[in-house]
């Protein structure tokens, strides 16, 4: 039996290798997730797993009645917003200038990829006695700021990625036509790199949403959703941040499976090309 054969899987042994770590490795991602949500349904305060029977939905209608919750879940979706409000425009400012600078093109995006590894809490306590020292109070509008930064280089790279696909020729064949830099720019550019901005959004809306060491610097009396429930769970409040976890992953398993259902239902209606023939 060959190294070769091993690796590729085209032995008994090597797929069953395979398989093994295949397996390993989607228990060891996914299995905290279910344990979370199977304990959700636990009706006693403690966290922990109950047998099926006695199952319940207590700690979800009590969610309706959470409003420390609620107000961290407002606190987050505002700076997430803002956060990418702001991220997005200002990444796709950063792509479009790379793209024309004629020098010092790999030190302008090492300076901006150079924010992804900061640490977190080096960047949180900086800017927090640098926004002191400006007279900028503790609130979201600081947090969003520290968000900013972080989100800020995912964001320029995304639009890196989606002007990679504007050919310059195309840019030059709208402006052969009469159209001048803004309107090629709104007309060509903008709707082809539609999907990458719109990625760009949620991107940075969710690096926002679950940021934590930034916030710890910089909230003021309200705290976001991290902070909540992290304060919470080492608390023992309530388990009903464990029913949010429950809930939360019910969604995003559910908005996956529409998504994905979307996109096979989209692919299965196009019209299949025959063989050798090329469509234009």
């Amino acid at each position: 039996m060959s190294f070769d054969a091993i690796v590729t899987g085209r032995t008994s042994g090597g797929r069953l290798l395979f398989t093994t770590i295949t397996a390993l490795s989607l228990a060891i991602m996914y299995a905290p997730a279910l344990y979370l949500l199977l304990a959700s349904l636990n009706p006693d305060a403690q966290l922990g797993l109950v047998p099926p029977s006695r199952y319940s939905l207590k700690w979800y209608f009590a969610l309706l009645d959470d409003s420390r919750l609620a107000g961290a879940l407002k606190e987050s979706a505002l700076v997430g917003l803002a956060t990418a409000a702001l991220a997005t425009p200002i990444g796709l400012s950063a792509a479009l200038a790379y793209r024309e600078m004629k020098r010092l093109r790999g030190v302008f995006l090492l300076v901006i990829l150079s924010a992804m590894f900061v640490p977190g809490t080096i960047e949180g306590l900086g800017l927090s006695a640098t926004l002191r020292v400006v007279g900028l109070a503790p609130s979201w509008v600081t947090i969003a700021i520290g968000h900013l930064l972080w989100t800020l280089p995912f964001a320029a790279v995304v639009s890196l990625i989606g002007l990679s696909a504007v050919r310059p020729s195309t840019i030059a064949a709208a402006r052969d036509l009469g159209a001048g830099p803004i309107r090629a720019f709104v007309d060509i550019t903008l709707p082809l790199m539609r999907t990458n901005l719109i990625s760009s959004f949620v991107f940075a809306f969710l690096l926002s949403l679950n940021e934590q060491a930034r916030a710890y610097y910089l909230a003021g009396r309200q705290n976001t959703l991290p902070l909540y429930m992290f304060a919470a769970m080492n608390s023992g409040a309530s388990p009903t941040i464990y029913a949010f976890s429950g809930a939360i992953i019910v969604i995003s398993v559910a908005v996956v499976a529409l998504v994905f259902a979307g996109l096979v239902g989209q692919q299965s209606r196009r019209p299949r090309q025959a063989p050798g023939k090329i469509s234009y």
